[in-house]
Parts: structure tokens; C-alpha cells; sequence
């Protein structure tokens, strides 16, 4: 069944699964909406009113690493298991994930990469998520029922996840590119971080590839050639070896998709991104157009 799972399905697949009552332990979906506290949206509420039929909710500030300073770090395995198991998945179960962004999508890539680093494969992004789904017509519901549990072997991958070291590392080496899907002004330095206790910049030899540029205006995934071309006119070498990285671990995610649709799958994020990178860095790994440089 893998062989022939789509890293990105459309509505239209999952309104006919939806409608054929094909979820279930072989087919799940999951509401993965997360945002930054800014945006003061409450996303379990927000699930409460609508959803798409049979969604469950994955709270990535839940499913983490609890004994970090830094927001949603990736848990243990056995942690993603048992959260996992209780949201009805086994190793089996084809998972959809979603997110109610104004974009078409923002967290989804997060709980798409989760679920691959930690050897789940049959796992997809909805495209244009919510936002699309609604704009189609397709069905939302308030009634949510809790999936029976089943098993889930969650293991890690830990090639696929790179540390503050990692990427002190390869400032001096620069054997790897790092690519930034942070906006353009929080990667120069001129507009500022959402979190109050970090400035923004980015770090010696990052490019920028905004995570809103992968996807079209109406909130779908570029097709293959655009994000190809994406990748070239950004000056990225998917022939080279490329880490992920943003503002806390989230939207790189897309960066880490966009790269698996090309064929190059298994790019490693930097979990701790930008937010562990300003409280940790020495200044002059701190590049900024801006006024509030580290000092």
C-alpha cells in the first residue's frame, strides 16, 4: 500500500474517502493547526466548531519533548507512540494531516515530517488544507468521536535531525546548505520575530526560501517543475547536501516536503531553529540588517 501513498492528496480523494466512510484504523485524518501565540487563535476550540469529518486533533505543543526550554522540540519515540496510538494509528494506518491556515497551510508539514522521522511513511498533506476544503464545498462537522487506541512502534531517525552544534559545525565546514523558510524580513533582520525574546537575523551562510513560497496563491503546493525552479533561482543545489531550518521548527517543514516531492527525501531539520540559534550564538553568528543586533 505505501508504494502508491501521495506525499500531497487532494480534497477531492479525501472528500471520496470521507463520504465512502473510509476512515478508520486504515485511513486517519488529523486537524494539525498550530500558530504562534500572536496570532491568538485557540486551534482545540476552533476543532470543537468544525472539523473534517472524522479528524482528530494532533497538538504538536503536547506531543514534544516536555523537558526542553525551546516550544514543541520532537518527543521520544515512546512518547509519539502512546500519542500517537491514542489518536487511533497503527504502523498500517494511512494518515492525513491538515491545518486551517490562511496560507492552505503552515503546521501540516510539521506533523507530516514528525511521522516520517519517526518511520511512518504512509502519511500525506492535504492540499490547500481548510481552507481549500471549504472553498470546495467538502463537508465539515462539530461531532467528534475518539478513535479506538491501537498500537503504534514509533522509531526515530535521528540523521534526520540536527543540533545547535550540528550547525555551528557547518558554519565553519560549509559543507551543507541551510536553507531559512522564515519571511524575508525575519531572515535579514528588519521585521521583527514574533517571540518577544528574540531578534531577528539569521545565521553565517543560511538562505531564504520563504515556506509561503511553496505554495500558490489559492493555498495548493507548487507542482513539481515550479518548485524545482524555486529551489535553482534560490541558489539550492538538491544534488548538494541541504539542512531545513526556520523560527522554531515548524514551517521548515515545508522546505523538508518541497525537497521530497523532487525526489530528494530525508533532509534533515534543525529542530531548535532560529529561536535556539539567537540564545545560544556568539554575535558574530548573528548576521542582521536591523537595529537590534546582539550584543
Amino acid at each position: 500500500m505505501a508504494a502508491q501513498i501521495r506525499t500531497v492528496i487532494s480534497g477531492q480523494w479525501l472528500a471520496n474517502a470521507v463520504r465512502t466512510n473510509l476512515v478508520g484504523p486504515k485511513l486517519r485524518i488529523l486537524d494539525s493547526s498550530w500558530y504562534l501565540p500572536k496570532a491568538k487563535r485557540n486551534t482545540r476550540e476552533e476543532f470543537a466548531q468544525k472539523h473534517i469529518p472524522g479528524a482528530s486533533f494532533f497538538d504538536i505543543d503536547e506531543c514534544c519533548d516536555e523537558s526542553s526550554e525551546f516550544d514543541h522540540m520532537l518527543p521520544t519515540s515512546s512518547l509519539f507512540s502512546r500519542y500517537v496510538g491514542d489518536l487511533g494509528i497503527g504502523n498500517d494506518t494511512h494518515v492525513v494531516v491538515y491545518d486551517t491556515s490562511d496560507s492552505g497551510s503552515f503546521s501540516a508539514p510539521r506533523v507530516w515530517w514528525m511521522f516520517r522521522v519517526f518511520g511512518h511513511r504512509s502519511v500525506s498533506v492535504l492540499d490547500g488544507g481548510m481552507k481549500l476544503w471549504e472553498a470546495d464545498g467538502h463537508p465539515v462537522s462539530s461531532e467528534y468521536k475518539k478513535p479506538e487506541r491501537r498500537d503504534f512502534q514509533a522509531t526515530l531517525n535521528a540523521s534526520w535531525v540536527k543540533s545547535y552544534v550540528d550547525v555551528l559545525e557547518n558554519i565553519k565546514t560549509k559543507e551543507v546548505q541551510v536553507v531559512d523558510g522564515r519571511s524575508a524580513g525575519r531572515f535579514k533582520g528588519t521585521d521583527p520575530e514574533p517571540r518577544d525574546d528574540t531578534l531577528p537575523g539569521h545565521f553565517p551562510g543560511a538562505i531564504n526560501m520563504p515556506y509561503t513560497t511553496f505554495l500558490d496563491s489559492s493555498g495548493k503546493h507548487l507542482e513539481t517543475e515550479a518548485l524545482a525552479k524555486l529551489f535553482k533561482d534560490s541558489g539550492v543545489d538538491l544534488e548538494r547536501p541541504l539542512w531545513a531550518s526556520c523560527g522554531s521548527g515548524v514551517t521548515a517543514c515545508h522546505i523538508i516536503l518541497a525537497a521530497h516531492r523532487l525526489g530528494h527525501p530525508g533532509v534533515p531539520l534543525y529542530d531548535g531553529s532560529w529561536v535556539e540559534w539567537f540564545k545560544r550564538a556568539s554575535p558574530e553568528n548573528i548576521i542582521s540588517e536591523g537595529e537590534g543586533k546582539k550584543v
